[in-house]
């Protein structure tokens, strides 16, 4: 089969297309026939040598949809459409930069749906961690209010249209004025434009401060997130946008207000049920639910799409879809 092999870190030309062996199935994994996966900033961040535990060669991709080739534990029937996400995947194995993706059982999600591969390759992990992130890191079913701080990225876009459909009232930020109108069609009640800080202007619309923060931004902007939040309300740290892992001088009891909670959020495949992606995806297909997705290119464009992503001019999620 065909797939990009990264032997040791750089810019997208690391990403060597190659044709190397098909996987075999044993009891407990599953092989798919990939037809298309979405790029991740963290997919990013290895390909430049920014992630200690990935060894390298490695191929790459923590996703993939496609159809079950063979699934020897019975889980699974050959045909069958499925998502597969992380557990390992593109990290400690092999994962999606490939025609062919081995995948632990436990990571495959059967999916019933028309949507074409390259809009369903956009959905699994964006709406994996959009879900864990609000359920399980902020835990939004006791709030009423959220920020999502680098709101325009395509995890931000996602994270208010899910919670839209939760009820919540949404502030969102971007650092570009012209993307207001873009955020509110998007369900934004507020949009703050993000200098930096921002904490202030938050507070002038919540005087108590907001419930809860999704913090796509990283560590950048986290103390300043903290800040515009209320006494008992959470603050989430899921993305690094900025692109920046550490937080240096770090004073906990000076940087955490008294009363907010700070987590983060990373996840896993288990935070989110096979019923709970199919509602989503279905959602998605009957226009329900409406994603940000962005553009698209074919297997041997993979370095392109990289280069995009370097240039953070996206605009939406990524994909690449196989034919």
């Amino acid at each position: 089969m065909r797939a990009y092999v990264i032997s040791e870190p750089g810019g997208p030309q690391k990403l060597e297309l190659k044709e190397i062996a098909t996987p075999t199935a044993t009891s407990g994994w599953v092989l798919i026939r990939n037809r298309a996966f979405g790029l991740n900033r963290s997919e990013w961040f290895t390909r430049r040598g920014d992630s200690p535990s990935v060894s390298f060669p490695r191929v790459l991709g923590i996703e993939c949809v496609g159809q079950v080739v063979e699934a020897p534990g019975g889980e699974l029937e050959p045909g069958q459409t499925v998502a597969a996400m992380m557990g390992g995947m593109g990290r400690q194995f092999d994962g999606s930069y490939a025609e062919f993706v081995l995948v632990p059982s436990a990571n495959v999600f059967p999916l019933q749906t028309a949507l074409d591969w390259s809009v369903l390759g956009a959905l699994p992990e964006m709406l994996q961690t959009v879900h864990g992130s609000l359920y399980t890191g902020l835990e939004i079913d006791r709030a009423e209010t959220l920020l999502v701080r680098g709101a325009t990225s395509s995890i931000g876009f996602a994270a208010m249209a899910l919670a839209r459909s939760a009820g919540l009232e949404i502030t969102a930020t971007t650092r570009n004025p012209d993307k207001s109108d873009e955020l509110v069609a998007a369900g934004a009640t507020h949009v703050v434009v993000d200098s930096g800080s921002i904490a202030d202007a938050v507070r002038a619309i919540y005087p108590d401060g907001i419930d809860r923060v999704l913090e796509l931004v990283g560590t950048t902007t986290l103390l300043d997130s903290l800040r515009a939040t209320r006494r008992g309300g959470i603050v989430c740290m899921t993305g690094i946008l900025g692109g920046q892992w550490t937080l240096s001088e770090f004073q906990p009891m000076g940087d955490v207000p008294t009363g907010v909670k700070l987590t983060s959020y990373s996840g896993e495949a288990s935070d989110i049920s096979a019923d709970q992606l199919q509602r989503y995806v279905s959602l998605v297909e009957s226009g329900e639910l409406s994603l940000k997705t962005g553009p698209r290119f074919a297997f041997d464009q993979l370095q392109d799409a990289h280069e995009l992503m370097d240039s953070n001019r996206a605009n939406g999620k990524i994909v690449v879809a196989l034919a």
